[in-house]
């Protein structure tokens, strides 16, 4: 792995990867998890077109707060098999769920973290298998019912060279990173790999309510962060957090200055200290 990776090698230097079955919903598919050992679990879901990977800027600092991690590839995504057709939240929520079965206690439930596309999932499981999660935070959520400034991305898997660079460099602040100074080697690796694993486009769910809907189901506490210039979430950033605090008028929500919709990568300093904070308070 190249010198630009060493983060993520570091990381998988550490971690347990794990396979579980997609179950009932899936067939013969494998989820491919990475488990860093600690305290108390908390999972963390990765984004659209993403990957753990997503997470490299904050599971040293959930280590060194005294948890556990679990981060799967989501189906379809990074390592782990292609999902079922047609792909749908409810589906991949259950595939999670299944794995966790086999992964946390028994009797143990986690702190979700759902970041985009991830939101959407872990609202599904929180909803549908309230034994497995005691928290939940959504990070850069859509599926609220609110439509968002179309994002024009440009095809990268055909691109070679600096082309291919300035492809990823042109989607990541189309879409994920605010200052364009903050999208470095490692962002644009990052970028490259998830997207050349992608196998699904989750795009159609995030003018969509599919994680709305879901949210009344949701009994454990709530929050949300997003950073303050999120393209995938301007210019209605207000009108998202009053959805949910149509819900939840308490919710517990966190804006991070001047950052973008990858908000855990590209102000991870900032993000490393909101997390928790929100995890106390929804703990009480």
């Amino acid at each position: 792995m190249s010198a630009v990776l060493q983060p993520v090698a570091s990381l998988l230097g550490t971690a347990e990867r794990i396979e579980t079955g997609f179950g009932p919903a899936g067939g013969d598919g494998r989820l491919v998890w990475h488990r860093w050992a600690g305290g108390d679990p908390v999972v963390l879901l990765h984004g659209g077109a993403g990957s753990w990977r997503h997470w490299v800027r904050n599971i040293d600092a959930l280590l060194d707060s005294g948890r556990s991690v679990l981060a799967p590839d989501l189906p379809g995504m990074g390592e782990s098999s292609p999902p079922p057709d047609p792909y749908e939240p409810a589906t991949a929520s259950e595939i999670v769920a299944a794995g966790l079965r086999s992964l946390l206690p028994p009797g143990q439930a986690c702190e979700l973290v759902g970041f985009s596309f991830g939101a959407v999932i872990a609202g599904h499981l929180a909803a549908r298998y309230p034994d497995l999660v005691r928290a939940l935070v959504l990070v850069g959520a859509g599926a609220l019912g609110v439509q968002r400034a179309p994002i024009r991305l440009v095809p990268v898997r055909n691109l070679h060279g600096p082309a291919r660079d300035d492809a990823n460099r042109h989607n990541l602040l189309q879409l994920m990173i605010a200052d364009p100074e903050q999208i470095d080697a490692l962002a644009l690796a990052i970028q490259d790999w998830n997207v050349t694993q992608a196998r699904v486009n989750s795009v159609g769910f995030a003018s969509s309510t599919v994680l709305l809907d879901v949210l009344p189901q949701v009994r454990c506490g709530l929050g949300a962060i997003w950073g303050e210039l999120d393209h995938a979430a301007l210019p209605l950033l207000t009108e998202r957090v009053a959805a949910l605090r149509s819900l939840r008028p308490d919710l517990p929500v966190e804006i991070i200055s001047g950052a973008g919709h990858w908000v855990a990568f590209e102000a991870h300093d900032a993000f490393n200290t909101v997390l928790p904070r929100i995890l106390a308070a929804l703990h009480g």
